[in-house]
């Protein structure tokens, strides 16, 4: 157990909270959350946010909480066509073990990412990241969800709303699709 421990690595926070870098797909946060469905069942979410934007580029839904969740979402971002990254793109994440874990940062090298960590037990520096976790607890209803493949639908059909219907006054007043966009066009 200590060998491996011992494998793990925390990296500097190198994103230090400045979250709106004007660059989509530079600063991309990442975090896991627990959503309880059915009786007892329970079903994680882990996503990837562009720190500029807001916008979900990718996510994955999982009856399990192994390092499988965090690698298939990066997976995931590597997949999607809508936001081309940025060369100097990055990765911030807290301190949980999936991102320490040296499997997750070769992936992360192997995909050309850089990495980036909060401060041990600070919240605030993956805040954008904590609040979409919490707006998205509001309306996804999990609990009346009966099965895995129902709370993934669920929040399928949420995060297709957040990116391209939910208007924000951070962005001004645009959804995150629509300030991508914006932000494009005027680079």
């Amino acid at each position: 157990m200590a060998k491996a421990t011992q494998e793990h690595r925390t990296l500097p926070n190198t994103l230090h909270r400045d979250f709106k870098k004007n660059v989509p797909g530079l600063a991309l946060l990442t975090d896991i959350t627990y959503l309880p469905y059915g009786r007892t069942e329970m079903g994680y979410l882990s996503t990837i946010l562009d720190s500029s934007t807001g916008e979900v580029l990718a996510y994955k839904v999982s009856d399990r909480i192994t390092m499988s969740i965090a690698t298939e979402t990066i997976d995931a971002l590597m997949k999607q066509r809508r936001v081309r990254l940025h060369r100097d793109a990055f990765i911030h994440s807290d301190q949980g073990s999936h991102y320490t874990s040296p499997q997750y940062q070769k992936l992360l090298k192997q995909n050309g990412l850089g990495q980036s960590m909060s401060r041990r037990g600070n919240c605030w520096d993956n805040a954008q990241q904590e609040s979409f976790f919490g707006h998205m607890k509001d309306h996804v209803k999990s609990r009346s969800c009966s099965s895995l493949s129902d709370l993934q639908q669920e929040i399928d059909r949420y995060i297709r709303y957040y990116n391209n219907h939910r208007y924000q006054w951070g962005l001004k007043k645009m959804t995150p699709v629509q300030y991508r966009n914006h932000l494009l066009s005027a680079a």
